[in-house]
């Protein structure tokens, strides 16, 4: 069956209004609790359909938020790669759990995702004093089930498959 050319716009779209969402200013206090939304987006395509987005998907949009973010070149991608591997290998459990459950696995992706690129900035010599870094992981987790309902609307809307 060949796919609608307008799911990869959906996917696509979705992709950029999280870098969007990223990058929109904030202030300082705000900005720490911040999810990354592209992580996010990304882990809802991987489970949704994992034959279309996957590790090329997350480098590629790794690297792209390394640029976008002015972060040291591969950070994001191997952080994003990281977590998109581990969505990939628990994708068919994970469509199992309950929001909350799967809420759970979010925070430790997140959390995971977040030591991944904390480790790349220490060793740059930028590294944050505190565990501050993981305060997206919370946020991350309150965020999820509204992220996933929302998600799953349009792709069932533009019949995304």
């Amino acid at each position: 069956m060949k796919p609608r050319a307008h799911a990869y716009w959906v996917v696509l779209l979705s992709f950029a209004l999280a870098a969007f969402l990223q990058i929109v200013p904030l202030p300082t206090v705000l900005s720490w609790w911040r999810p990354p939304f592209l992580m996010l987006v990304v882990v809802y395509w991987v489970v949704a359909i994992p034959h279309r987005v996957g590790l090329t998907t997350a480098l590629l949009l790794g690297l792209y938020a390394d640029v976008l973010y002015g972060a040291v070149l591969g950070q994001n991608a191997l952080a994003l790669v990281l977590t998109t591997y581990i969505a990939l290998l628990l994708y068919q459990r994970f469509r199992l759990f309950a929001l909350w459950q799967q809420a759970g696995v979010v925070l430790l992706l997140v959390a995971l995702y977040q030591f991944c690129g904390q480790w790349v900035q220490s060793l740059a010599g930028r590294g944050a004093p505190d565990l501050r870094f993981l305060l997206p992981a919370i946020t991350s987790t309150v965020l999820w089930p509204w992220l996933f309902s929302l998600l799953r609307r349009v792709r069932r809307r533009f019949k995304v498959e």
